[in-house]
């Protein structure tokens, strides 16, 4: 399953730190600063790091691709 920590590894994030979903969510009573500065850092790596991640599996693993527009796309 997606996210399970398997032979010690640990858990690798996806576009959030665990810190960046606590100050987002509120969840660490942090403040203004805090919220804004997880939020910039989120966009940074949408429009800078998911950007390049998506090149190489278009053009090498096009199947994962696929796995990972099911997962964002998905209607809650």
């Amino acid at each position: 399953m997606a996210g399970d920590c398997k032979d010690g590894m640990g858990r690798y994030r996806a576009i959030m730190t665990e810190t960046d979903r606590e100050h987002i969510s509120g969840e660490s009573n942090p403040s203004q600063d805090q919220k804004d500065q997880a939020v910039y850092r989120v966009r940074q790596r949408i429009n800078e790091e998911l950007y390049h991640d998506i090149q190489v599996l278009k053009e090498h693993r096009p199947d994962v691709l696929e796995e990972l527009r099911e997962v964002v796309c998905e209607d809650e």
